[in-house]
């Protein structure tokens, strides 16, 4: 027992009067956050962008780049609010440190930043260009990529009492592409031998009953499946592979994602024009937004959705498609033809009831009194059907595994780290103000983290893949050309007749597709098949 009393230490607390030379710059850890973010970025660019807010007359104002600095240790390190903000930067000398100020200078009030916001930033674009100027210095330092972009939404608990709402009649949103829709459907309705669907502009406007919070109107009421209902916002976002924020649109909760999804992919899209493939959750997956892909030249990537419907009944994919007769033929081998097209873009397809009255699935295909069951396409299946077909690709399905490490991350860490899980603020501006600038924040902190590890650029290495895909790619054809001369010049000597011309012309035919045509899903199954016709033309010809 003595022996453990002696060797148990009591610590004293003299080292709190302990007087040293130091400075801040001595305290703060060299790989602390505030030091690779000092180092990535300058925030002498702040200086130009707010210069317009600011007034000749009047006292000296606080930098607006420590107001700016301020926001940005609130959402970096995830603090609940300006207030505690102040508090942690009082006591913190790796945040006295990032903004500049000594140990006996006074942080100033809590209430600075929302003073300003409202007589200077308020109905401004500064947010917005603070957040592109960032991602701008992540494009330049290479981290940023093009050819693949990720959508999907996440809900932001609004500040409102779920129970404190009143009922009010409001006119629906305007549905996006549906000028397209209507021409599309009126187009094939004329080719069925319909009259087209006239608008009639005197039928009164349908109202739909919505709930407003009375704390915060412009908040949605957001209903999703068996999560809470409750006022919340949603923050529509479009990222690249490495996880940079690229665009964030805000709405009110109670909008759907595919509704917003036009206008962010075009968002995105001006400012990247290059990419290629939109990455999406199957709450995307309608034929409008497919539609509007397809027209912007975008490969859609979609997941697999389950059929809707009853369960107990025979659902629609194990009917099958005939397109060329343009009917759907059932399990039983009987046709269902097909019978017009609906007002809202629908074609329906309906069987024959006294062929299906006998029929022994009858009970599991339909509960019509008449005996009959209808099945519905979209007019514009087609399109979705290539979905389909694109979803089973392997370059699609290893895309795809790519969304949980990039926005689905994101959303993640913004929710856990970054205090974006509810909002203080009322109103759809300060909210997308608050969401612009976590979204800033976590930009800023990936790029100066990259940068402090010394990451290779990854745009650099793209580039060097691409090159070295041009190279084995025309290697590639250039062998194939060598092999096509051999069998052409193996024909004409041996077998000079009018069908050894006309083969070698649909062989050669074949190969210019099959060179034209190339993508990086079907290039290694057409090189093969290519080689094993070579083969066989050369053996066919000794």
């Amino acid at each position: 027992m003595q022996g453990v009393i002696a060797m148990m230490s009591k610590n004293n607390t003299n080292g709190r009067n302990q007087f040293a030379m130091l400075t801040i710059d001595d305290l703060v850890p060299q790989d602390h956050l505030v030091r690779k973010i000092d180092a990535a970025l300058d925030f002498e660019f702040i200086y130009p962008i707010v210069e317009a807010t600011y007034s000749d007359l009047g006292r000296p104002s606080i930098d607006p780049v420590i107001l700016i600095k301020l926001v940005f240790i609130q959402y970096l390190f995830g603090i609940r609010s300006m207030r505690q903000t102040i508090k942690e930067v009082d006591t913190n000398v790796a945040y006295r440190w990032f903004l500049g100020y000594s140990f006996e200078e006074k942080i100033p009030h809590f209430s600075t930043f929302g003073k300003n916001y409202v007589r200077r930033f308020r109905e401004t674009t500064v947010f917005e260009d603070i957040f592109a100027y960032i991602l701008e210095q992540a494009v330049k330092a290479g981290f940023v990529t093009e050819d693949n972009l990720y959508l999907d939404s996440t809900h932001i608990k609004a500040n409102a009492n779920k129970h404190k709402f009143t009922k009010e009649m409001t006119h629906d949103e305007a549905k996006a592409y549906q000028d397209e829709l209507e021409d599309e459907i009126n187009r094939q309705r004329i080719e069925a031998g319909k009259r087209p669907f006239t608008l009639d502009l005197e039928k009164e406007v349908k109202l739909k009953e919505r709930k407003i919070s009375k704390a915060d109107p412009e908040s949605g009421y957001y209903v999703k499946g068996e999560r809470e209902k409750q006022f919340a916002y949603s923050a529509h976002t479009s990222c690249d592979d490495n996880g940079f924020i690229l665009s964030t649109i805000i709405t009110p909760g109670n909008i759907h994602d595919s509704q917003v999804a036009f206008q962010l992919v075009k968002q995105s899209k001006r400012l990247f024009p290059e990419i290629n493939c939109v990455v999406a959750d199957a709450g995307y997956k309608t034929p409008k937004f497919v539609h509007f892909l397809t027209h912007l030249n975008l490969r859609p990537c979609l997941p697999y959705s389950r059929p809707k419907g009853k369960k107990e009944l025979l659902s629609k994919n194990e009917f099958l498609y005939d397109e060329y007769f343009d009917c759907y033929i059932c399990p039983q081998d009987q046709m269902l033809a097909f019978s017009t097209v609906t007002r809202e873009g629908y074609r329906e397809y309906k069987s024959n009831p006294k062929e299906c009255v006998n029929c022994p699935l009858l009970n599991q295909c339909t509960i019509s009194k008449n005996h009959q069951r209808v099945i519905t396409r979209h007019v514009w299946g087609d399109l979705m059907d290539e979905v389909e077909h694109l979803r089973l690709t392997d370059l699609n399905k290893s895309i795809y595994k790519k969304r949980k490490q990039t926005i689905e991350r994101i959303f993640a860490d913004a929710k856990e780290k970054h205090g974006m899980r509810w909002t203080k603020y009322r109103g759809l501006e300060k909210v997308a103000t608050h969401t612009m600038l976590v979204f800033a924040a976590m930009n800023l902190k990936k790029l100066a983290t990259w940068l402090w590890k010394g990451k290779e650029p990854l745009f650099f290495c793209s580039k060097i893949r691409n090159e070295v895909d041009k190279k084995l790619f025309q290697a590639r054809v250039t062998s194939l050309e060598q092999l096509l001369s051999t069998v052409w010049n193996l024909e004409k000597q041996r077998f000079p007749s009018s069908f050894s011309s006309i083969f070698l012309s649909f062989f050669y035919a074949f190969f210019c597709l099959s060179v034209v045509s190339i993508n990086d899903d079907l290039f290694q199954f057409r090189d093969q098949w290519f080689f094993r016709i070579s083969c066989r033309t050369l053996v066919f010809v000794s």
